[in-house]
């Protein structure tokens, strides 16, 4: 029998990877799952509150819907006046830093944390240069974008609905597809 290609019972989670102690992320998620899911629509402010409880660095105004998931809040920041949409997931094993005036619609993804798949234990890549997202000012993720590790978006860029941004993409552009590429100026010139 050949060596296995992909052998889970070995897969380890690195100490200190989630960044807080398994007790505090089991807290969070509890509370994610029932305060911070339950609560009305219009309570953005105490979804706010309880993000920067759990360690989130959250701007003024930010609106962030109930349905939302963030993995880890301590390793998220969102800066003024941005909107993270119903069932958006900030799957946050890395940092993920969303800049201000930023609309994250209804089902985007951003993922930022994979696995190394050439070796047989599937460990996390634990390098920030490929796995940290970060989405400049006055981004718009159009509904179900999946935005993938260490991906960077431009300031002022559009990413059309169901797009995949798998690679960085520039600032005031409109981009879209799988991949998502540079199509066209947000504002083109008169």
């Amino acid at each position: 029998m050949s060596d296995p290609v992909q052998d889970l019972r070995n897969f380890r989670t690195p100490d200190g990877f989630r960044g807080r102690p398994a007790w505090f992320v089991q807290v969070w998620w509890v509370v994610q799952a029932t305060f911070f899911r339950w609560s009305p629509m219009f309570m953005y402010g105490f979804r706010s509150w309880l993000l920067r409880v759990f360690g989130a660095k959250i701007g003024e105004g930010v609106r962030v819907r109930p349905s939302a998931r963030i993995t880890y809040p301590w390793k998220v920041s969102i800066g003024d006046w941005s909107w993270i949409g119903e069932e958006a997931v900030l799957y946050s094993l890395d940092q993920i830093d969303i800049g201000s005036n930023v609309s994250i619609s209804h089902r985007c993804y951003l993922c930022a944390g994979s696995h190394d798949y050439s070796k047989p234990e599937f460990p996390y890549i634990v390098d920030s240069t490929k796995t940290r997202i970060s989405i400049d000012d006055e981004v718009w993720l159009a509904n179900d974008v999946f935005v993938g590790p260490g991906v960077s978006i431009g300031r002022g860029a559009v990413v059309g609905a169901r797009s995949n941004a798998f690679y960085s993409l520039p600032a005031m552009m409109v981009c879209f597809g799988t991949p998502a590429e540079a199509r066209k100026p947000r504002f083109p010139s008169s």
